[in-house]
């Protein structure tokens, strides 16, 4: 069965040409070119060397501080996930990272009507600091996923990362029923799926093959095929890419 699971995932690779195909390819050309995802975005070229990404200005080459996060830590309350941000290197990289994602994102949502941004990022913050609330071990692992799931949402949604698609699918045999999906280079993987006015940015559930995750809906690639979910308890929908 395990052969089989992985013939079918190659299968997929080949029939989409989807982010999640290109990852390690990807990631490889990043740490030679010294970008980032977001400096790509803004002009630095993942095929060029780092040192000729240093002199466009695109990389910075000095010895980084020691790892901080965007806020005062002397603010932070005792047995905060703020407090443990803090004193963890690796959260503290990431509370970094997302300020500089969250920064551009906001530089993009300027006409946003309504202006969703800044509320859906209190409501962020908030679940965040309710991670003390994680079984014993847990709030470090909580926090960190929140951070990484927060980073690839904004990516994505705000186009701050290269993409691959739209990739236009037939769902049960009716060209009408159509699912238009476009893959971001995040980690996670991520995509956004459109079906009439409606649309779903959804994550790549890690260990779960190749199942994307939304609100209510998902997207499993199984082959040339992919079966769609639209909605709380809807039934499946099964998609295949549409002649164009």
């Amino acid at each position: 069965m395990k052969h089989i699971a992985l013939l079918t995932a190659s299968l997929c690779l080949l029939t989409l040409t989807s982010a999640h195909a290109i990852d390690a390819k990807y990631r490889q050309k990043l740490e030679r070119s010294g970008c980032t995802q977001l400096s790509e975005s803004q002009g630095c070229d993942i095929n060029k060397t780092r040192a000729e990404n240093a002199k466009a200005g695109f990389v910075n080459d000095a010895a980084p501080a020691a790892a901080k996060p965007s806020f005062d830590c002397a603010k932070a309350e005792p047995g905060s996930s703020e407090a443990l941000s803090c004193a963890d290197p690796t959260l503290a990289a990431l509370d970094r990272q997302l300020a500089e994602v969250y920064a551009a994102a906001r530089k993009k949502a300027t006409n946003e009507k309504p202006p969703l941004l800044q509320a859906e990022q209190r409501g962020w913050i908030k679940g965040r600091d309710d991670c003390w609330k994680a079984q014993q071990g847990g709030q470090a692992a909580c926090i960190r996923g929140g951070y990484v799931d927060r980073i690839a949402e904004l990516q994505a949604r705000y186009r701050l990362v290269a993409s691959d698609g739209p990739v236009f699918l037939a769902c049960d045999g009716n060209p009408a029923n159509e699912v238009v999906v476009t893959y971001f280079r995040t980690q996670p993987p991520s995509l956004i799926a459109e079906r009439g006015d409606q649309s779903s940015l959804m994550l790549r559930q890690s260990g779960d093959g190749e199942r994307y995750q939304g609100r209510n809906e998902t997207l499993v690639q199984q082959g040339a095929e992919s079966l769609v979910t639209w909605g709380y308890q809807a039934p499946v929908m099964r998609c295949r890419p549409a002649k164009r």
